[in-house]
C-alpha cells in the first residue's frame, strides 16, 4: 500500500520511524455530470478572475483571504518552517481506557507501519505495551495543513491510529431529542431486551453494501440494452401508529423464525396491529376515525348483550302468550257458536210440523 506520510512516533524518549497508510477506502459509485441534450461531460474548469485564462494544478497555490480582500499567498515551505513539533512527528501525550474515547469523535483511520529495520524493535515494543495495557494512545499530528488529534490502538498485530474530532468541533444535541415526556413501561423493555438478545450478534465481516450491488447490476444492464426498471416499493403513508408492544412481539417471533426458533406462525395475526389516530371533527368537540369504531370493553358490553337478551326473550314470551290466549278464545267460541247452530237445527227437526184444514 503506498504511504501518503512520512515521519516518526514519539513516544517518550523512544522514536519510533513510521509511514502512514490509508486504512480505509471508498467503494461509492461515483456519477459525471453530463448534458442530458448529447451526452456530452460536463467540466469545471479553474480560471483565474483576473485574466479570464483557465490554470493548470501546477500553478494553483494557497492564500489567506483578510476581511478587506486581500490575499496573503501561503507556500507549502512556509507551512513546514511552522514551530510545530508536530510537523513530522506524531507525539504521544498520554495513554488512556478505549472507553473514554467517544466514538463521536473518530475520524479517518490509517495504519502505521515501520518504516526501515530499525524501527521494528520500538514498533513492537510500542505496539505490545498498548496490548497488554488494554489502552488507546492520544497523540498530535500535523496532516495536510493542519495539526490533528489521533488515537493509537493495535489491530491485529499493527499499529493503527483514527484521527479525532477537536473536542470543539463537536455540536451540543440540543433540540434533537424529543420534546414530548414520555414513560417507558417494564413490559416494553423487556420485550426490547427480548428483541436485542434474539437478534444476537451478528459478522461484521458478511455485512455488504446492497445498493451499491444494485446500481452496479443496473449499469451493467443498461450497457447490455436490458434494463427494465422495477416499480418501487413503497410503504403506505399516513398518520398511523403501531402498537409499540405488538411490533415488539411481533419483531421477536420474526428473529426467531429467522434463526429456525420457535413456531413462525405462532400467534402471526395477534400482533403488529395499526391504531389509527384520532382526530377532532371540525365545529365539534368529538372525535373521529377513519377505521371502524372501537369496540366497548368487556364487562360494559356482555351486560348490556344480556339485558338485551332478556327483554327480547320476555317479549317474545309475552307475544306468545298474548297470541296463544286469543287463539284459544276464538277456538272456544267458534265450538261454542258452532254447537249453538247443531243443536237449532236439531231441535228444528224435532218439532212436528203442523197440517192446513181444508
Amino acid at each position: 500500500m503506498r504511504s501518503i506520510w512520512n515521519g516518526a512516533i514519539s513516544f517518550g524518549l523512544v522514536s519510533i520511524p513510521i509511514k502512514l497508510v490509508n486504512a480505509t477506502e471508498s467503494h461509492s459509485i461515483s456519477f459525471r455530470q453530463i448534458h442530458l441534450g448529447d451526452g456530452g461531460r460536463i467540466r469545471y474548469r479553474k480560471v483565474c478572475e483576473l485574466d479570464g485564462e483557465e490554470v493548470p494544478s501546477a500553478e494553483i497555490g494557497k492564500g489567506y483571504e483578510e476581511a478587506d480582500g486581500s490575499v496573503i499567498p501561503i507556500t507549502d515551505e512556509d507551512l513546514a518552517q511552522l514551530p510545530l513539533a508536530t510537523a513530522k512527528t506524531i507525539e504521544i501525550m498520554s495513554f488512556v481506557p478505549a472507553d473514554e474515547i467517544d466514538p463521536l469523535q473518530m475520524d479517518a483511520a490509517y495504519y502505521l507501519a515501520a518504516n526501515g529495520a530499525t524501527a521494528a524493535k520500538p514498533y513492537t515494543l510500542l505496539r505490545e505495551a498498548l496490548k497488554r495495557s488494554r489502552k488507546v494512545a492520544i497523540a498530535k499530528y500535523a496532516l495536510r495543513g493542519r495539526e490533528r488529534l489521533g488515537m493509537l490502538r493495535v489491530v491485529d498485530d499493527v499499529i493503527a491510529m483514527h484521527g479525532l474530532l477537536w473536542p470543539d468541533e463537536i455540536r451540543a444535541p440540543e433540540g434533537v431529542a424529543p420534546e414530548v415526556t414520555v414513560s417507558v413501561r417494564e413490559a416494553e423493555l423487556d420485550l426490547a431486551d427480548a428483541l436485542m438478545a434474539t437478534l444476537g450478534e451478528v459478522d461484521m465481516a458478511s455485512l455488504h453494501d446492497d445498493y451499491r450491488e444494485a446500481v452496479e447490476a443496473m449499469i451493467a444492464a443498461k450497457a447490455g440494452g436490458g434494463f427494465e426498471p422495477a416499480e418501487a416499493v413503497r410503504e403506505p403513508a399516513g398518520g398511523q401508529v403501531i402498537d409499540l408492544m405488538a411490533a415488539l412481539e411481533k419483531s421477536v417471533r420474526a428473529a426467531k423464525a429467522s434463526r429456525g426458533e420457535g413456531d413462525a406462525g405462532a400467534g402471526a395475526g395477534a400482533g403488529g396491529e395499526v391504531t389509527p389516530l384520532r382526530r377532532k371533527a371540525r365545529g365539534t368537540g368529538t372525535s373521529t376515525s377513519a377505521a371502524a369504531p372501537k369496540a366497548v370493553g368487556g364487562k360494559k358490553s356482555t351486560a348490556a348483550s344480556a339485558k338485551k337478551t332478556a327483554a327480547t326473550a320476555s317479549a317474545a314470551t309475552k307475544k306468545k302468550s298474548t297470541t296463544g290466549k286469543s287463539a284459544a278464545t276464538k277456538s272456544t267460541s267458534a265450538a261454542a257458536a258452532k254447537k249453538s247452530g247443531t243443536g237449532a237445527a236439531a231441535k228444528k227437526a224435532a218439532t212436528p210440523r203442523k197440517r192446513s184444514s181444508a
